[in-house]
């Protein structure tokens, strides 16, 4: 009867899965989403737990409790923080799968030498379990780099390290592992199985870190797409170590869903895979020559008030400057103060600005700006050119115009909003220090561009209180 109940519970819970990542593709489904995925993953768990081979109770309920410490913490990170909480979740799945996987060859040598093997272990369950733990690791150190990486961690470098014939070396020890796991799926019960194992073990965490140190911060939010890929394949081949087929069918969703994640946002860089892996993007790059040649135009809060009032339609561009600054409600507030004054309104959104694809629509929506108000890259650039002014809140790399021809930049190729082409502009941004990828924005020394330098949340404070009464009278 239990038995039955899991091959039902295991149906119940893919539908709710693939229900969770169908529901979240739009903002008005999103919580359903959620709520489907909690209850897909609470009915996988109780499922599971009723088996009768399940006999460790104890340990469990302390593992339960356990994940509860960490997990609620983890909960309650800033959402400019949640690339790195993410990261954070595909390196403990990741070692899981890499402990499970080490557990069962384990316990199955064991059970071999004591002459009470439960299961065979055949070449494919060998290749599976082998792949398992391959991918379970790299996923768990690579996981902890990226995300130090995008926590600013001081023994982590945020730009990428690179040394000669450092592809070589990685694609090495990645190729030695594989080579070590084919042997052993070959000859899984030879004297130097074991020894071997502990080294596929052992090149897997390594090949995790000197997968990442050659990548820059910028390109940490794809990696963690491309590591959840990853954690998603070492879940299907756990499922197929320990004949789990609910683990292989939400694995292969997981999987499937970050490798589609990171094609998007290639594409949103105009960039490969390859490049991203192994390009070095966000190396410090010299100034662009027009940087150099231009000097910064710097405007007051009254006069960009000013500005803002006189025009007929307005441009919101908001980046990571404004989610670490906290400053959607204060974006909300301008909203209400332009909108007020029968000023149109809209927000242009680049597919990966921020740190995550999504990142502004949800800050925005935390601020209840509506969403028929934010435009995607494609639709509201042909409007840039009639656009009276475009109000750049912390946006660089998405729209520095060298992206246009500048082959000698990494950004080169990559689709910009292009807020050039408006009017005028307002940039507002805490320093003059570079983007992501390490140049010089041409935007900010363009002749119709204004500098509004300061914390974004301050500044755009300082606008709606112009706005409110105390320079600007509607």
């Amino acid at each position: 009867m239990t038995h039955l109940i899991g091959e039902l519970s295991a149906v119940v819970a893919t539908a709710l899965f693939i229900f969770a990542l169908y529901w979240m593709n739009d903002p008005k489904t999103a919580r359903h989403g959620v709520v489907a995925g909690v209850i897909g993953m609470l009915v996988a768990v109780l499922a599971t737990w009723i088996q009768p081979e399940i006999i460790h109770h104890t340990w469990i309920m302390g593992a339960i409790a356990a994940g509860f410490l960490v997990g609620v913490p983890l909960s309650r990170v800033p959402l400019t923080a949640v690339p790195q909480r993410t990261a954070l979740s595909h390196a403990f799945g990741g070692l899981a799968a890499g402990l499970v996987g080490a557990a069962e060859y384990f316990l199955w040598l064991g059970q071999r030498s004591g002459g009470t093997v439960a299961v065979q272990m055949t070449h494919f369950r060998m290749s599976a379990l082998a792949a398992e733990v391959i991918l379970g690791f790299l996923t768990f150190t690579g996981s902890l780099m990226a995300a130090g990486k995008l926590q600013e961690v001081r023994w982590i470098p945020q730009r990428p390290v690179t040394y000669p014939g450092q592809n070589v070396v990685n694609i090495g020890v990645l190729a030695i592992a594989v080579a070590l796991g084919v042997a052993v799926a070959v000859h899984p019960d030879a004297p130097w199985a074991r020894q071997a194992f502990l080294a596929i073990a052992g090149l897997a965490l390594i090949f995790g870190v000197l997968l990442i140190i050659p990548i820059g911060g910028a390109d940490m939010p794809t990696v963690i797409s491309i590591l959840n890929a990853y954690a998603g394949l070492s879940a299907v081949a756990m499922g197929f170590v320990l004949d789990s087929k609910l683990l292989v069918t939400a694995g292969a969703l997981d999987g499937s869903s970050g490798l589609i994640l990171s094609i998007i946002m290639c594409r949103a860089m105009n960039r490969s895979f390859t490049n991203v892996l192994f390009g070095a993007f966000g190396k410090a790059q010299p100034a662009i020559a027009a940087g150099e040649q231009k000097e910064w135009k710097q405007e007051t809060v009254e006069g960009a008030a000013q500005l803002l009032e006189q025009a007929r339609n307005v441009v919101i561009i908001p980046g990571y400057g404004m989610a670490v600054a906290q400053a959607q409600h204060k974006v909300r507030e301008l909203y209400d103060a332009l909108t007020k004054r029968g000023i149109d309104v809209k927000f242009a959104i680049h597919p990966v600005a921020g740190r995550m694809p999504g990142h502004m629509n949800v800050l925005l929506a935390e601020a209840n700006i509506p969403y028929s108000a934010l435009v995607e890259m494609d639709e509201i650039n042909p409007e840039m050119p009639q656009t009276d002014v475009a109000l750049v809140v912390g946006a660089n790399d998405v729209v520095n115009p060298a992206a246009r021809y500048a082959k000698n930049t990494p950004i080169y190729g990559m689709p910009i909003i292009d807020a050039d082409k408006a009017k005028t502009v307002l940039a507002v941004k805490r320093s003059k220090k570079p983007g992501f990828a390490g140049i010089d924005n041409e935007l900010y020394v363009q002749d119709n561009t204004w500098m509004l330098f300061g914390d974004a949340k301050a500044v755009l404070g300082d606008l709606v209180k112009q706005f409110a009464g105390a320079g600007i009278h509607g």
